[in-house]
């Protein structure tokens, strides 16, 4: 992985055989005073790390590979935009490395080839003979725990 101010490496995966490295001038980092824990310094140290990414703009991407991620994270684009935000660790350093692992994985994810689509299959002639005779099997166990009839 990469560390904070470098470019973003996202690690190869299904749609992408090479990886990807996203430069730093693309990434635009804010930092804000963190919510979560923290010591004495806790309404001090600007922690919290905003990580946004312009998915729209991005020089990367191949067109087919923007379209893709447009679609794939359109719930959680503003403005064509991908926005990840890190504030679970007291250091900032920590927080802008979870980000950037954070984005690199939404990445991989949105990037990967859709799933082939399935195709149904029938079960074959003896394993419908064999489930046909577990339930005459099981019928019959069923029967025999029945009180017995009327002799007639």
């Amino acid at each position: 992985m990469s560390g904070p101010g470098d470019d973003l490496r996202v690690p190869a995966g299904p749609g992408l055989p090479d990886g990807l490295v996203v430069p730093a001038g693309e990434l635009l980092e804010r930092f804000s005073r963190s919510s979560g824990p923290g010591g004495q310094s806790v309404n001090t140290t600007d922690s919290r790390v905003e990580l946004e990414y312009d998915v729209a703009g991005s020089g990367v991407l191949s067109e087919a590979q923007r379209e893709r991620a447009l679609r794939r994270l359109a719930a959680r684009l503003v403005e064509g935009r991908l926005v990840v935000v890190a504030s679970e660790h007291r250091s900032q350093h920590r927080n802008r490395v979870a980000a950037r692992e954070r984005l690199a994985d939404l990445l991989r994810a949105a990037l990967a080839p859709p799933a082939p689509a399935r195709v149904p299959t029938r079960p074959s002639r003896a394993a419908r003979r064999r489930r046909l005779e577990a339930k005459r099997q099981r019928a019959e166990v069923k029967a025999l725990r029945r009180r017995p009839g009327p002799t007639g």
